[in-house]
């Protein structure tokens, strides 16, 4: 066994656990506990603690024993598609407040496309924890 060991380490494996769902969950489900369960396995881009999946939503269709892939969730949506959300740009002394329509989903951090309902632009933000979305350069 110690020898098993001191391969997969040399070889850079490590064992360890892989979280996977226990049923096929759809896009946009928020995963809770019940919905996952750990298995022995090594793979590389994947999540191997719980802890790290509860209460996050599912991005893509995640298959019933399959792991999950980082970039396979997110945080839980806090924008919709079509939503009308609060624009906000400051820098230096300009501060800037409008409306703009929201083009995609999103959750607290996440880079979104929005549209400025004044000028028809198309721009990008950040979703902020209050559904306004903070806009960039």
């Amino acid at each position: 066994m110690r020898a098993l060991l001191l391969l997969l380490l040399s070889s850079g494996w490590v064992l360890a656990d892989t979280v996977t769902p226990t049923r096929t969950l759809r896009p946009g489900t928020l995963i809770t506990a019940a919905d996952l369960a750990v298995r022995d396995g090594v793979q590389p881009g994947v999540f191997d603690r719980m802890s790290d999946v509860v209460g996050q939503e599912a991005r893509v269709a995640l298959y019933a024993g399959r792991p999950i892939p980082f970039d396979a969730i997110g945080a839980p949506a806090i924008v919709n598609r079509n939503q009308i959300v609060p624009l906000f740009f400051n820098t230096g002394g300009l501060s800037i407040t409008t409306e703009g329509r929201a083009l995609e989903r999103g959750g607290a951090g996440d880079r979104v496309r929005v549209m400025n309902l004044n000028s028809r632009a198309t721009l990008f933000g950040f979703v902020q924890e209050d559904g306004s979305i903070k806009v960039t350069r």
